[in-house]
């Protein structure tokens, strides 16, 4: 368990280094999610061949496609909330994703939520309404940079769902991830060319800056995470990645300058209480 614990807090600042990468590059929002996936890729791949098969499960083509149509909907609209929105409120506004999961489990599943649950769904939603007032006072974008930052849950929601189905029938973490990561290139990068945004970084610290997207937040912050809730109590996982957001505020108000509002802290700590909740009836 103890090299597990740092792995996890080490992956979830990776993650929350994201943000700052996509505010800093060179290239367009969407641009910058393709090479987020391009090149991480040709990381993962030699890792996928270099590790003992086993008895791994046969994958479900349609499902694999549906977790990097999902990811890439995620991305793309997570890289325009960040670009409208401040750090703090786009990374708080897409981890609503875990609520998003059990309401479509209700929905869809007719699991119905518990008590515990819908407190903290009204506490998250409470949090919300005070993210979006801080915001009016943030800049004219910022409202619709929120908004973004929800879809960009809905579509981590649906990746999570299609991730776990996929997980249950005996996939391995590291070949999920690098097949879902193609698949999302694959997607990523016809959108990004017709949306007329930059799609090259014009030096070579450009291409660094993107290198660091892909390999530092998405190889190492996401394969660290997977790694450590292997090895650690399910309890782990409701408050571990709440300490992403929490970073990447931090990140967003040493690096980037970016004002932490009184009203919009308080609806950040309501956010965080209501998906914690929500994580703890969900488990």
């Amino acid at each position: 368990m103890r090299p597990a614990l740092p792995a996890l807090l080490v992956g979830a600042t990776c993650i929350a280094l994201s943000p700052i990468f996509v505010r800093i590059a060179d290239v367009g929002p969407t641009a910058s999610a393709f090479w987020r996936v391009a090149l991480a890729a040709p990381l993962l791949w030699p890792l996928v061949l270099a590790t003992p098969r086993g008895q791994a499960a046969r994958p479900s083509a349609g499902l694999l496609i549906a977790a990097g149509l999902a990811f890439a909907g995620d991305l793309a609209f997570w890289h325009w909330s960040i670009r409208f929105t401040s750090v703090a409120n786009s990374t708080l506004l897409a981890n609503l994703a875990s609520l998003f999961v059990t309401l479509a489990m209700w929905l869809f599943w007719r699991q119905r939520p518990s008590a515990l649950f819908l407190l903290g769904l009204a506490a998250a939603l409470g949090g919300v309404s005070m993210l979006v007032r801080a915001s009016l006072a943030y800049s004219p974008t910022a409202l619709l940079g929120d908004g973004l930052g929800v879809v960009t849950a809905v579509f981590y929601a649906g990746y999570l769902l299609t991730v776990k189905d996929l997980r249950d029938r005996g996939m391995r973490t590291l070949q999920l991830m690098a097949i879902t990561t193609t698949v999302t290139a694959l997607v990523l990068l016809p959108v990004a060319l017709a949306s007329g945004e930059a799609l090259l970084p014009q030096s070579a610290l450009g291409w660094i800056k993107l290198l660091g997207l892909a390999w530092i937040s998405h190889c190492a912050g996401q394969g660290l995470i997977a790694y450590s809730l292997a090895h650690l109590p399910a309890a782990f996982s409701s408050v571990s990645l709440l300490f992403q957001p929490v970073i990447a505020a931090a990140f967003g108000w040493l690096l980037l300058g970016e004002p932490l509002l009184p009203l919009q802290m308080l609806g950040a700590l309501v956010v965080l209480a209501g998906i914690y909740l929500a994580r703890r009836a969900s488990s």
